[in-house]
This record gives structure tokens, sequence and C-alpha cells, in this order.
């Protein structure tokens, strides 16, 4: 199998919302509406995320967004209102959670400063 391309998908119950919070956690506009209920972001940190259209699974999706600083976004995530929970730092990294305006739970990590193991 020859695969092109993977997009992670979230369920929302309300598009408008969705597309404000994503729009404003990308720092940037969706790329696409290829069909009514869907809207895409293509290579956010090289990876695809579609939100679509769907009230009854919209606050079950998991997400895990890697960054290189967490205090860094931090930051930036409490200057739109988004508080972090759930803190935690091991051999792994360091980790936190928000949620987006459904529910959806995304995980921030950060590496470890250096590399696993070492």
């Amino acid at each position: 199998m020859r695969i092109q391309g993977i997009y992670a998908a979230l369920a929302t119950a309300s598009m408008d919302r969705a597309q404000a919070f994503y729009t404003q956690l990308f720092d940037r506009g969706p790329d696409d509406r290829p069909m009514d209920g869907l809207i895409q972001w293509r290579n956010v940190a090289g990876a695809n995320i579609q939100i679509f259209h769907d009230k009854e699974n919209a606050g079950f999706g998991r997400l895990t967004i890697v960054v290189p600083k967490m205090d860094e976004a931090r930051r930036s995530l409490e200057d739109f209102g988004v508080k972090l929970t759930g803190e935690s730092e091991s051999d792994y990294g360091r980790i936190a959670h928000f949620a987006d305006p459904d529910g959806n739970r995304i995980t921030l990590a950060e590496p470890p400063s250096r590399p696993f193991g070492t």
C-alpha cells in the first residue's frame, strides 16, 4: 500500500466554535473545506488535521501536540484563555493537557532535553 497522507480527525458539535478555536491554536485559518461539515488544516508541523461536524461523538477525541518548550506553549495558550492541567514530568519529557470547546482532550508533550535512555 502506498500512503500519500494521513489526517487526524476530531468531532465537533459547532463548526464555527471549533474553527475559531483551532484557528487560534494553529495561528492560521483552515486550508480548505472539502465538503459540508468538514474543515481541514494541512501541514501543521507536518500533520494534517480535520474537524468534522458530529454532535454525537464530539468531545471524545484525543490529539497530542509536541512542543519544544512547555512554558512558551503555556503562555501562548493563556493568551487566548486556555489553561493547562495535569502537568507532569518524567524521563520521557513533560506533558500537560487542555480541552477544546467540545471537550476533545489535547495533550502537549515537550520531549526530554536529552534522548531517552541516555
